[in-house]
């Protein structure tokens, strides 16, 4: 369970997320608060809320399998605490109207940055539990 617990267990958690928000709540069938705050949106032509959500939540799956796959972790962290942090931000401004406990969704994303940067070190770490078997600074023949 060593490698499992800790680096595959953290990952397929942090892809669980992303999928859940992305198919889930964005595609099928689609939560209505997170459609009333991307309808909000500034400069949106008329109609596209469900356009803009469809591709929103396939990057995020797309980010989950990304997850999974352990390429490039530290990148990837990068790039999901800018989207959660842009979409954190944006739907505050734009959309608090539509988020019940403000102070809930911040304090729950805290919490899972922290899990996307365990995922990320725990996966740049030397060792086994680097998905692709290699030590860091190693590079295999």
């Amino acid at each position: 369970m060593g490698d499992i617990g800790r680096t595959r267990l953290p990952a397929v958690a942090v892809a669980l997320m992303w999928w859940y928000e992305g198919f889930w709540c964005k595609v099928f069938p689609g939560r209505a608060d997170q459609r009333a705050i991307v309808e909000g949106l500034p400069l949106l032509p008329a109609g596209a809320a469900n356009a803009l959500l469809v591709a929103i939540g396939l990057a995020e799956v797309a980010l989950g399998v990304w997850v999974l796959l352990g390429y490039r972790p530290c990148a990837a962290a990068v790039v999901q605490t800018v989207l959660v942090v842009g979409f954190n931000t944006g739907g505050l401004l734009v959309g608090s109207q539509h988020i019940p406990e403000p102070g809930r969704l911040v304090v729950q994303d805290l919490g899972f940055l922290a899990l996307i940067w365990l995922v990320a070190a725990r996966r740049t770490a030397p060792g086994p539990g680097r998905l692709d078997g290699a030590v860091q600074g190693v590079r295999a023949r």
